[in-house]
């Protein structure tokens, strides 16, 4: 056994409790448990443990204290346990993840859930973290790669951000988020699937994420079928394990799916401590519950890394006023929609750009870049005002100049938004340019002067970029451009 390995042997051990507190259950009523014994020493969520009569074991939180009983939400339903059976206490959740944890799935309680032993890590991190302090965090950082042209280009993702990814079931959320676990730049990724079917999670390991994506992810999982309590720790289980290797200087990835289903395994244990629904049928800590999660992400203070952060949001009927879509909303620096109209024609990803926005913007792009974006959608935005009356055949080509460019282009652009990107986002923007140019965007656009050189990452080597010809990325070289089309500034 290595150093490592030793380390964490001694955790384990010196985690063992020779005694523990023991409270005697007094009733059972509405799925939750009163113990007796205990008002003196718990506190509103630590961790109990039920010893049944069977001889098996019943973990569970406290939820509400009293002045001669706690009460006690389950993990699983309360069959089999009887009034007297003891419970101990065991304090405070907590999570011990390690740099071994790479590469594995695991339960919201740090057990693994793929078949193999895992030791917890060395130091114990509490689940209910605060985030750095405001003034201490670094500010965002550069933008990263995504794998995608439309999140290199007109959505950028930089170092810190924390984005909302807003769509319905079945629009392709999930297979999205692993995609970008798969290619966004990071150097640790961590999974929280939270109230997921279970059949799929395999499907999501081996298929979705594949191998290659496995090797540097962690996936925290609860199943549909397990407790409020379980689900709604696996988001806050994710989060710690995110801030462990946020606070060793890396640069983490943090996916979760979904907050909605977060926010209802919330407004389940909140109901069941006595907590009356105020918005829509959820408690008013709802609120402050998403915001404390989401606030934990983003840049660290001096000396740490970021967690740049993807939290899906389930949207009933695309409905964004909805009140978890709204809260998130006017939390994170950005929101990404999918519309299902954009899925059933057969386009992936569903984005719907013009609903779509990233508050990384305009800094996060050269002036060149912004005036490509802004171009961009214009012309989306001119096609998607006119559609009907294209579609029903009411205009006459020639009628609005800039109307017969955005119908020209809409096509590419269209398709533009399913490309992948292997290479970089100055690739991307090189492709983008292409396509307004062969549109006659052109005319749009500024010509240059005299650009620098710029060198652009490529599996064979760095290319030299230069407005007099050569190289502007795979498929796209300077002869290919039309004659005469004008230069952009700052883009190959």
């Amino acid at each position: 056994m290595n150093d490592t390995g030793l380390a964490c042997l001694g955790a384990e051990i010196s985690d063992l409790r020779a005694a523990r507190i023991i409270g005697r259950v007094t009733s059972v009523s509405d799925a939750v448990l009163h113990i007796r014994g205990l008002a003196g020493a718990a506190r509103l969520g630590d961790r109990l443990c039920v010893m049944r009569t069977d001889g098996g074991a019943l973990w569970g939180e406290v939820v509400q204290l009293a002045q001669d009983a706690v009460t006690m939400l389950p993990d699983e339903t309360p069959a089999g346990v009887s009034l007297g059976d003891p419970a101990q206490l065991h304090g405070a959740a907590q999570i011990a993840p390690g740099d071994h944890w790479i590469g594995r799935v695991i339960d919201p309680h740090g057990r693994p859930l793929d078949g193999r032993p895992l030791m917890r890590g060395v130091d114990s991190r509490s689940l209910y973290a605060a985030p750095p302090a405001p003034a201490q965090r670094n500010r965002l950082g550069a933008r990263l790669e995504t794998g995608m042209a439309a999140f290199n280009t007109l959505l950028p993702i930089v170092r810190g951000q924390r984005v909302g990814l807003f769509a319905g079931s079945g629009v392709g959320k999930s297979r999205l988020l692993g995609h970008l676990g798969q290619h966004m730049q990071a150097d640790v990724v961590v999974f929280a699937l939270i109230g997921e079917r279970g059949r799929e999670l395999r499907e999501f390991i081996e298929d979705v994420l594949g191998q290659e994506g496995m090797a540097r992810s962690i996936v925290v999982a609860a199943t549909s079928d397990r407790s409020p309590l379980v689900r709604r720790r696996c988001a806050w289980t994710a989060m710690s394990v995110a801030e462990h290797f946020r606070d060793q200087g890396n640069e983490v990835l943090l996916l979760a799916d979904s907050v909605t289903r977060f926010a209802e395994a919330h407004r389940e244990v909140a109901t069941a401590a006595g907590e009356l629904p105020s918005l829509r049928g959820f408690p008013a800590t709802t609120s402050h519950t998403i915001m404390s999660l989401c606030e934990r992400a983003g840049p660290g203070a001096a000396g740490q890394g970021a967690i740049t952060a993807v939290f899906s949001v389930l949207v009933a009927g695309s409905d964004m006023d909805e009140p978890i879509a709204d809260i998130l909303r006017g939390v994170l620096d950005g929101h990404v929609v999918m519309d299902r109209a954009i899925a059933e024609r057969g386009r992936y990803p569903a984005i719907d750009l013009l609903r779509s926005v990233s508050r990384s913007l305009p800094e996060a792009a050269t002036a060149a870049e912004n005036e490509l974006i802004a171009q961009a959608r214009n012309l989306l935005g001119a096609y998607n005002r006119s559609e009907t009356m294209l579609r029903a055949g009411l205009y006459v080509e020639g009628s609005d100049p800039h109307l017969d460019m955005a119908v020209r282009v809409w096509a590419e652009l269209d398709a533009f938004l399913a490309e992948q990107e292997t290479v970089s986002c100055q690739n991307s923007f090189d492709r983008l340019a292409l396509i307004l140019r062969r549109a006659g965007a052109k005319r749009a656009l500024p010509a240059s002067k005299k650009m620098a050189h710029k060198t652009v990452a490529s599996p064979e080597g760095s290319q030299r970029v230069s407005s007099r010809g050569g190289e502007v990325g795979p498929g796209v070289t300077a002869d290919q451009r039309e004659p005469g089309a004008a230069e952009l500034p700052g883009v190959g």
